[in-house]
């Protein structure tokens, strides 16, 4: 998908012959002269136009406009919120139509919130899924020009990050979406692969290098499957070798049936999403090689399947993590954070300003928060407030729930160091605290994302979130760093920044 920013008043707009022109129409909009600006007019005047976000008019070879297509959206107080939903109803109202050539004009001031979410709204009305399907039709939309009054040095920045972002949610939403046998833990590493290059590297251990780290959590979870485990650290080194890195930590289960402690059949084939969490380090990655922010960031997916089978993990049985506690898994199907929790422990070896682990981790999240918020955990107030400030901005919502000791006494075990459930009450906090213990000294938060990484029913697919919510807490950290003088990288300062290297095997 191709995106443009232009400079373009509203008299000039009606003149670009593009197949549909969409106009967001904010409240209080005070009509000019120009041919485009009295067709508002006199549609507000009528009420046939409405400004509340949302509201749509629409017309085939409106007099006076070049473009075939015209559509007037509400855009209510211009906001990003406002132009999102202006710009969704727009695009589904639209879906169908024949669109090559999109042009989306403010015809008020545009804010640089705003024009991300017209290019985000736009992105994700027209993504289809294709590759597994055997006549695919793609996107309908493959040009889009996003017009505003006068397009600044600020507005232009917005735009980039915008277009990078696409990218890398895009690129999320492919890993998430595709079956469980077209996203093996092996296919998994080989995308991670795929995205070394610049300042990207990526190392792929295989399971004997696995079990000599003594990732016995992680080995536990995979040992019911044929298709062996992979463990994924991806490195962007943008910033300068001594600047310690953020740490992305995703769940890479490329499919879950729960182990011996089977799911229902009902809506398991879902489970094929239990690696968004990977799918979106993954898509910051992408976007991190569009950008080229000057910022260390790690990026680390333990992947593999949970199945039944002879050689699965047991209830009762106790493991030995890589940090040395022993867990007694009472239940397979909590999975996740058994392969998380070796995964925070490697995480200590890079020394790191902050670690964020993301995870399709509870049901329980999805009871509390439904589909908006993700459920935000942490162990420092600065890195969650950092973190709900960036799901502000980028209209990825998060939402922090506690971490008050009390909910661990649950997973108190009598065979080993701690349990790996706790019980139904409470279960997102309890499985939070289950990964506190292996994020010991680390400024640590964790993001259940069970809730917003896909819609189930008629709108089945994922969404690509939390990828905005990361990059926008990643430019922060870029932002603070900045301010305390951190010097950018020098070109060819590190060979490692460039190299890949795989062991075990693909």
């Amino acid at each position: 998908m191709n995106f443009e920013l232009a400079s373009m008043s509203l008299g000039l707009m009606a003149d670009d012959a593009t197949d549909l022109l969409l106009v967001l129409v904010p409240d209080g909009f005070k009509p000019g002269r120009d041919r485009l600006s009295r067709l508002i007019g006199e549609a507000m005047k009528s009420q046939a136009l409405e400004t509340k976000a949302g509201k749509l008019l629409s017309a085939w070879r409106a007099p006076g406009v070049a473009a075939e297509r015209l559509v007037l959206a509400g855009a209510g107080d211009g906001s990003a919120v406002q132009v999102r939903t202006a710009v969704s109803a727009a695009m589904a109202h639209v879906k169908s139509a024949a669109c090559r050539r999109l042009t989306v004009a403010f015809a008020g001031p545009c804010a640089g919130g705003a024009l991300r979410a017209a290019v985000l709204a736009v992105a994700d009305g027209s993504y289809v899924y294709t590759t597994t399907k055997s006549k695919p039709e793609g996107r309908k939309v493959h040009d889009v020009v996003i017009a505003v009054a006068a397009a600044d040095d600020a507005l232009s920045e917005s735009f980039r990050q915008s277009a990078a972002l696409v990218c890398g949610i895009e690129w999320a939403k492919e890993w998430a979406n595709r079956p469980a046998n077209h996203a093996t833990p092996r296919q998994l590493a080989e995308a991670a692969l795929s995205l070394a290059k610049g300042k990207i590297a990526c190392t792929v251990l295989g399971p004997k290098q696995v079990a000599k780290l003594g990732m016995g959590a992680f080995q536990a979870v995979a040992q019911g499957s044929q298709e062996p485990l992979r463990f994924i650290e991806l490195r962007y080194d943008g910033a300068a070798k001594g600047e310690p890195p953020v740490v992305l930590v995703g769940k890479g289960i490329t499919f879950d049936t729960g182990g011996i402690s089977i799911k229902p059949a009902p809506e398991m084939d879902e489970m094929k999403f239990d690696m968004c969490g990977a799918a979106s380090v993954l898509g910051v990655f992408r976007t991190l090689s569009e950008l080229k922010p000057t910022i260390n960031v790690v990026g680390l997916i333990p992947a593999c399947e949970n199945m039944p089978g002879g050689k699965a993990v047991k209830p009762g049985d106790v493991v030995t993590s890589m940090s040395g506690q022993t867990i007694e898994i009472l239940n397979t199907d909590a999975e996740g954070r058994l392969v998380l929790c070796d995964a925070l422990a490697y995480a200590a070896r890079f020394k790191p300003r902050a670690v964020v682990d993301i995870a399709t981790l509870t049901g329980a999240c999805v009871i509390a928060l439904g589909g908006v918020r993700s459920g935000l955990f942490s162990s420092s107030d600065a890195l969650a407030a950092a973190l709900l400030t960036a799901g502000e901005s980028s209209l990825d919502l998060c939402w922090r729930l506690p971490l008050d000791d009390e909910y661990a006494e649950g997973l108190k075990s009598p065979f080993a160091d701690v349990a790996n459930v706790a019980g139904r009450a409470g279960g997102a906090v309890t499985a939070a605290k289950f990964l506190q213990r292996f994020a010991s000294g680390l400024d640590w938060a964790h993001l259940d994302i069970a809730g917003t990484a896909w819609k189930g029913g008629a709108a089945k697919g994922a969404t690509g979130r939390p990828v905005g919510l990361l990059v926008d807490y990643l430019l922060s950290v870029v932002k603070e760093q900045g301010a305390r003088g951190s010097m950018p990288t020098k070109a060819g300062r590190s060979g490692r920044s460039t190299g890949t290297r795989s062991k075990g095997g693909l």
